[in-house]
């Protein structure tokens, strides 16, 4: 864990939260996965990765986003109030 002291926190021009954001960027540029990044941003992937579509840095599809992706697709689907029926 990296901790930055309170006064070098308040001499910068950003907030925690923005430096949270640049330093997740700055990783994902340099090849951490999308949902890594997130989480080190303090973001859900879906905002993470609308951050990076307004600084026009091009997603990444790894397969950490795969995996997650399919996760929740067997949620949604493992609930039975989403099957479709039967006629």
């Amino acid at each position: 864990m990296v901790t930055i002291s309170d006064d070098i926190l308040q001499a910068l021009p950003i907030s925690e939260r923005e430096l949270r954001q640049e330093i997740a960027v700055l990783l994902y540029q340099r090849g951490l996965p999308s949902g890594k990044a997130a989480a080190v941003a303090e973001m859900d992937r879906w905002a993470f990765r609308h951050l990076l579509a307004s600084r026009r840095i091009p997603v990444q599809y790894d397969v950490e986003d795969l995996e997650q992706d399919a996760e929740t697709l067997r949620g949604l689907f493992d609930d039975d109030s989403h099957a479709v029926p039967s006629s």
